[in-house]
């Protein structure tokens, strides 16, 4: 009787969902050495595309689109590492806590915008100077993730500034 109650109440066709979101929840996830080899994979990538950038600013014609391309790639590559170690959907909302939001907004829209300077309005001087600005992001962006660190350095700046 208690089963037919389930059937007819839908209560068993909720079970055997959840059944079926945790069991493709527990078959897609990452065991701990894959999210460490998939981090150290992607971060190497984005350190090695970042250098590649770096030299290839010296190329003649070519060289700043090269920098701009390698080195934003590189940082999109950076920024996706941390997702092997805390999952995707946990990485966007900590980019998204109000203690990141500004530097991730200026982070990303630097990475657009440096894109947008280098292959649609052709001024590398821009692109150049979303790239300093995307590091500037980037680190404020890093730096969250460091207890005390950016009051500490905010604190060091108003104190040179004075």
């Amino acid at each position: 009787m208690d089963k037919l109650k389930s059937v007819l109440s839908g209560e068993e066709a909720r079970n055997e969902d959840r059944n079926i979101l945790e069991a493709a929840n527990e078959a897609s996830t990452l065991g701990w050495g894959t999210r460490i080899k998939g981090f150290i994979g992607c971060f190497v990538i984005g350190v090695v595309c970042t250098i590649l950038g770096v030299c290839t600013l010296f190329i003649p014609k070519i060289g700043i689109i090269l920098f701009i391309v390698f080195y934003t790639f590189g940082n999109v590559c950076s920024l996706c590492s941390t997702m092997f170690l805390m999952g995707p959907v946990k990485q966007l909302k900590r980019m998204c806590d109000k203690t990141r939001a500004l530097a991730t907004t200026i982070m990303l829209t630097c990475l657009v915008l440096t894109l947008c300077a280098a292959f649609w309005w052709k001024n590398f001087g821009l692109a150049l100077l979303f790239c300093i600005l995307q590091v500037l992001a980037f680190a404020w962006y890093g730096l969250s993730y460091i207890p005390f660190v950016r009051d500490a350095i905010l604190k060091l700046f108003t104190m040179c500034v004075k």
